[in-house]
C-alpha cells in the first residue's frame, strides 16, 4: 500500500512523527509521498526528520494556489524557489501540489494562473509529474494543463471529488486520479458512482493527512496508516479484492513517480 499524498511535514505531526511513521509501517505501507510547501524552512526541517525515520519516503514540492499571492509581483520567483528546492531534495519526485482554487481565492486568479503555468513548465523541464489541486476551477485547470503541458505532462489530480466530465478530461490528458477518505463519507454517493467506472490502472490512493480522515476515523486527525480504509472502499467500488487494489495502485504510483 502507498499513501501518494500526505502532509507529514505539517506542524500537526511534529510532536509524534515517530509514532505516526511506526503506525504507517505496521499497517503495511510500502511508501508515501509527502507534500512540501516550497520555501517553507520549517517543513523542510521536518522533511529531513521524516527521511531519517523512513528513507523510502518521497516528496513533492510546489507553491499551492493559496500561497500564490506571495509571488504576485514576480511569479517567476515561485518557479525559481521550487527549482532550487527540488535540486536540494534527493527524494523529490514531483512538482506539487499546484493548481487553482476558486473556492477560497486566497490568491487572485490571474496570479494563480501565472504561478501554476510556470510550475507546469518547470515540471516538463525537469521531467517530473505534477500533483494537481483543483477546486471550483476545473475548466481553467484542465485548459492550462492542455496549453502548458503540450501533450507531454504527467501527473495526478489529487483528492479527486469531481464529476465524470473532469475525470474524462483528466484521463484524456494521461493523468492519474487519486482518491482520499471522502469516498467513505455517507454523502459521497455521486463521487462513488464516478469512481466505480474509472480504469483501475489510473487510480492512486491517498490520505491527504492530516485532513479528511476516512470513516470510521472521521473527525480526528488523519494519518497515513488510514490509507487502508481508502484501499478497502476503493476495492469494493471497483469489484476487486483489497489485496489486488493495494497491488494495482502501488504499481500505478511507481509508474507515475518512478521512485
Amino acid at each position: 500500500m502507498i499513501d501518494s499524498h500526505c502532509h507529514l511535514a505539517d506542524e500537526t505531526f511534529a510532536g509524534d512523527l515517530e509514532a505516526v511513521v511506526s503506525r504507517a509501517q505496521t499497517a503495511g505501507l510500502e511508501r508515501l509521498c509527502t507534500i512540501l510547501e516550497a520555501g517553507n524552512a520549517t517543513e523542510a526541517a521536518q522533511a529531513e526528520r521524516l527521511e531519517h525515520l523512513w528513507p523510502d519516503v518521497r516528496f513533492a514540492i510546489g507553491v499551492h494556489p493559496h500561497q500564490a499571492h506571495e509571488f504576485a509581483s514576480d511569479p517567476n520567483r515561485a518557479v525559481t524557489i521550487v527549482r532550487e528546492q527540488l535540486r536540494a531534495t534527493p527524494g523529490a519526485r514531483a512538482v506539487g501540489e499546484i493548481g487553482l482554487d476558486y473556492h477560497y481565492e486566497f490568491s487572485p486568479r490571474d496570479v494563480q494562473h501565472a504561478v501554476f503555468r510556470g510550475q507546469v513548465r518547470l515540471a516538463r523541464e525537469c521531467g517530473l509529474p505534477v500533483v494537481i489541486h483543483t477546486r471550483d476551477a476545473d475548466a481553467d485547470t484542465i485548459r492550462i494543463l492542455e496549453e502548458e503541458g503540450d501533450g507531454d505532462v504527467r501527473g495526478v489530480v489529487h483528492c479527486f471529488t469531481g464529476g465524470a466530465a473532469l475525470a474524462d478530461r483528466a484521463l484524456a490528458l494521461g493523468l492519474y486520479i487519486s482518491l482520499a477518505g471522502i469516498i467513505t463519507f455517507p454523502k459521497a454517493a455521486e463521487l462513488r458512482a464516478v469512481v466505480s467506472r474509472l480504469p483501475i490502472d489510473r487510480l492512486l490512493t491517498e490520505t491527504d493527512s492530516p485532513f479528511l480522515a476516512p470513516v470510521p476515523h472521521r473527525g480526528t486527525r488523519n494519518e497515513p496508516a488510514y490509507v487502508v480504509r481508502i484501499i478497502d472502499a476503493l476495492a469494493e467500488l471497483q469489484g476487486v479484492s483489497a489485496r489486488d487494489m493495494a497491488q494495482r495502485t502501488g504499481s500505478n504510483f511507481h509508474a507515475l513517480f518512478r521512485p
